[in-house]
């Protein structure tokens, strides 16, 4: 098919507008283009992205932490949350099927015989039935 480019739309007050427009002029390029950027960088960083001013960018050093932060996960979380989502496509899949299971009864009914349906209300006036008890 190829890649179609899409419309993106959002609001800003207009401090933060008035804001992207200098940033816009300083670089000399397009408002779009600053919101495209930003976009390119997103998603490349898989949409870790922090902005930070240029002043605070020079003042990080080599010796404070990176960002994205990385942290260590036990081997037990991560086995927990792999067991977790194996049960959730489980409980999709069964859902599924129920669904299909009623979707079944419903087409059987609406097509099938009334002989084969028994409604309560009928069985309650047959007076030479025998009636059970149960307790």
């Amino acid at each position: 098919m190829g890649n179609k480019n899409k419309t993106i739309s959002f609001r800003v007050n207009e401090d933060a507008f008035e804001t992207l427009r200098d940033i816009a002029e300083e670089r000399d390029i397009s408002l779009s283009a600053v919101f495209r950027d930003y976009v390119d960088t997103l998603v490349a960083h898989d949409g870790q992205v922090r902005v930070v001013p240029e002043a605070e960018l020079e003042s990080m050093g080599e010796g404070s932490e990176s960002f994205p932060p990385k942290i260590e996960v036990p081997k037990s979380f991560v086995r927990e949350h792999e067991r977790l989502e194996l049960e959730a496509d489980h409980l999709r899949e069964q859902l599924e099927e129920h669904k299909r299971y009623v979707n079944y009864l419903r087409e059987r009914l609406e097509d099938g015989d009334d002989d084969d349906v028994i409604q309560l209300e009928d069985l309650d006036g047959e007076p030479d039935e025998p009636s059970f008890r149960l307790g």
